[in-house]
C-alpha cells in the first residue's frame, strides 16, 4: 500500500540538502518505490513530503543510500518521520521531472 512520508529535520540547511541530493542522486537514480518528492525549508529546518510504494521502500532507501551520505556530510540529529496511508494522488497534466 502506498504511503505518504512526512519528514521534519531540524537544523538541516539548503546547502546540506543540495550536497546530499548531489551525492545520493535520488533524482537521476530514482530509489525503488519512490514516487513523489517535495521539499522546502522553514526557520526550523528541512521539511519533506514523499509518496512511496511502502514504508519499507523508504526505510530501505534511507538505510542504504541516504543516511550514510548525510552522516558523511556532517548532518546532525535525527529526522522526525511519520507515515500515513495514501488515499489518492493527483499530478497535474504536463508536470514531470525536477523543479
Amino acid at each position: 500500500m502506498a504511503v505518504v512520508m512526512s519528514m521534519r529535520w531540524a537544523g538541516v540547511t539548503p546547502e546540506q540538502y543540495e550536497a546530499a541530493r548531489t551525492v545520493v542522486h535520488w533524482e537521476d537514480r530514482t530509489p525503488d518505490g519512490g514516487i513523489i518528492h517535495a521539499s522546502w525549508f522553514e526557520d526550523d529546518g528541512l521539511h519533506v513530503i514523499d509518496v512511496w510504494d511502502s514504508e519499507a521502500a523508504f526505510e530501505h532507501f534511507s538505510l542504504k543510500r541516504l543516511m550514510p551520505v548525510v552522516r558523511r556530510l556532517g548532518v546532525v540529529g535525527e529526522p522526525q518521520v511519520t507515515f500515513s496511508p495514501l488515499h489518492r494522488r493527483f499530478v497535474a497534466p504536463g508536470v514531470s521531472g525536477a523543479a
